[in-house]
């Protein structure tokens, strides 16, 4: 299943799914979708949320029906931004942006987000601790759903993964 920018999944978690330890201001959300490159966009909103603390940064930016290009870095957000060359590496008019304070998992690259379903269709960001991911993975994988290695590392991965088996499911309603 693949889905044109109009369609790109993009969530942010603010739902009883999850349960916040710590005072979720300390991670930063920024999205965009329009005409211009939304690396750059991102970064430089991202950099107005620095004053909240975090540990990791990253994008997922998509461009037309490609899958998303995700990109993280452990640490400041000048490390996202060498990485991306600002922005300008990373081709797309849709994405979303995420600065993490590690409330689950080590501050990591593999645990910064943004992290996407196994397909790529679905990706996502979000505040908090998901905190029956572990109980929704089982579900998945007692209905059939085979996981790649990162759903056992991390949470956000299972609920991508739960999104894009429903939207799978639903395939007809986006076509």
């Amino acid at each position: 299943m693949t889905f044109n920018s109009t369609k790109f999944i993009i969530f942010l978690l603010n739902i009883k799914l999850i349960r916040c330890e710590r005072d979720i201001s300390m991670c930063g959300i920024v999205g965009f979708t329009g005409k211009h490159q939304a690396a750059p966009i991102l970064l430089d909103g991202l950099s107005k949320l620095e004053y909240r603390g975090y540990d990791s940064a990253g994008i997922a930016v998509r461009n037309d029906s490609e899958n998303a290009i995700v990109v993280k870095a452990k640490g400041k957000l000048k490390n996202l931004s060498e990485k991306t060359d600002d922005g300008k590496s990373v081709k797309g008019t849709c994405g979303i942006g995420h600065t993490r304070w590690a409330t689950h998992g080590e501050p990591s690259e593999l645990n910064a987000h943004p992290h996407t379903s196994d397909d790529g269709n679905v990706v996502g960001v979000h505040n908090g601790i998901i905190e029956n991911y572990q109980e929704l993975k089982e579900k998945l994988l007692k209905k059939g759903y085979n996981y790649s290695k990162a759903a056992d590392e991390n949470e956000l991965h299972v609920i991508c993964c739960l999104i894009a088996s429903v939207l799978e499911k639903c395939e007809s309603i986006f076509k």
